[in-house]
């Protein structure tokens, strides 16, 4: 392996699962998987920690095997968030940059972002990202990207998304334990976005749903451009702890219920009974009843998606309908329910075009993990990676293995 190739890693750390993508940035800028790995979460609530020491050992364990798989040591990586903290806020900033013959430079562009967020975000918050929507110079707006052009005033109109600075905090001091630098957070419904959206999608006008354990984002594209951010607190989890209050069993067997016997077009022809073997015992449970339940969350869940399209203006305004995310996606002909729910066109989502050992990754699973990968490779150019040390160094906290301390160069 050429010791100055260039690796990325996305990491995405979720209230219930965490998964890492280790990939490969080739000359033509396509990646090509060489390491990853999926384990359970502790210490996560709500998509945000609810102490250090889950997190850390869980990506800590996690982490080693798609490590040894890709014979690399991670040392940065971009780390996804989520939770009802993500805030999605337009504002607007102007400036003077001299006559009108004056060009624009990236410092203009600098200044008019700092004008248009300075204020505006309450001290408490982290800025995750500044999404410039619209420039306008002296007065003439519609444009996309104002470098070079020529004026004497610059406005900019942009989407600026933000989460809570101690939830922020605790996620980069959770991955320090873990020995892995963060070297960007980003929301896992933009992170999925990346991976499974095409640019005629984002242009036409396209919402994305990342349909996770504890929480469901919902992420809106128009013009190119990220437009809208909101979070649903309830996620697929809801689903599986309803069965099991509703019928009185563990949460185990009601995922395996919800996962085997669930359909989202909650077709009354099957076997009004599901038959299922636990312990050496078989089991019985009115499908209606199991549909009822089921049915009555996901109903919540689509019906707060669909308040927040309205809130934003794009319920039954997105040309490229909805594509779905995340573990909850993995729910049979989830997408024929959310198309009634939503009034919308929809898809599932599963990240594709990689190379390597993708094809155990092409699941709406693994869709923040790609996309946190394909954002590190694209604006991470000095990312480089060394091939693993044999040297013993002192395992990492919360390894309880004992895998060795990895080096990855700083990206």
């Amino acid at each position: 392996m050429d010791e100055t190739s260039r690796f990325v890693t996305g990491l995405d750390l979720g209230t219930e699962n965490v998964r890492a993508v280790i990939a490969k940035v080739n000359k033509d800028g396509s990646l090509a998987v060489v390491g990853y790995n999926e384990g359970k979460t502790t210490g996560m609530r709500k998509g945000v920690p609810a102490n250090l020491a889950g997190p850390a050992g869980s990506v800590d364990k996690m982490l080693g095997e798609a490590e040894r798989m890709g014979g690399l040591e991670v040392r940065s990586a971009y780390v996804s968030i989520n939770g009802a903290q993500l805030l999605s806020t337009k504002t607007e900033g102007m400036i003077a940059v001299g006559t009108v013959e004056h060009e624009i430079n990236d410092e203009d562009l600098d200044r008019v972002e700092d004008v248009a967020v300075t204020g505006r975000i309450p001290a408490n918050r982290d800025v995750l990202d500044v999404v410039p929507l619209e420039y306008a110079l002296d007065g003439q707006g519609g444009i996309k990207d104002a470098l070079g052009m020529s004026g004497a005033r610059l406005e900019m109109r942009a989407n600026v998304i933000s989460a809570l600075t101690p939830n922020c905090d605790n996620l980069r001091k959770a991955m320090e334990s873990a020995d892995v630098k963060v070297e960007r957070l980003v929301p896992s419904v933009v992170a999925a976005a990346y991976a499974v959206l095409t640019e005629r999608q984002k242009e036409n006008g396209v919402a994305v749903i990342d349909f996770g354990a504890a929480t469901t984002s919902v992420a809106v594209f128009e013009e190119g451009d990220l437009q809208y951010i909101g979070v649903v607190p309830a996620g697929s989890n809801n689903i599986t702890n309803d069965l099991a209050i509703v019928l009185a069993i563990d949460p185990e067997l009601a995922e395996e219920i919800k996962t085997r016997f669930v359909t989202g077009d909650f077709n009354t022809e099957k076997s009004p009974i599901i038959k299922i073997a636990k312990d050496g015992k078989e089991r019985t449970f009115e499908r209606k009843e199991v549909e009822e339940v089921v049915k009555a969350r996901l109903d919540e869940i689509f019906g707060e998606i669909r308040k927040k399209l309205k809130t934003a203006k794009y319920d039954q305004r997105l040309p490229e309908g909805v594509v779905i995310t995340g573990g909850g996606a993995r729910m049979r002909n989830l997408d024929l329910f959310a198309k009634d729910a939503l009034e919308a066109a929809v898809k599932i989502g599963i990240p594709k075009g990689l190379g390597g050992v993708a094809d155990a990754i092409e699941k709406p699973e693994f869709a923040t993990a790609v996309g946190l990968a394909l954002l590190a490779a694209n604006e991470s150019p000095n990312n480089v990676a060394e091939k693993k040390k044999s040297s013993k160094k002192t395992p990492k906290i919360g390894d309880a293995s004992g895998f060795l301390k990895k080096i990855f160069s700083k990206f």
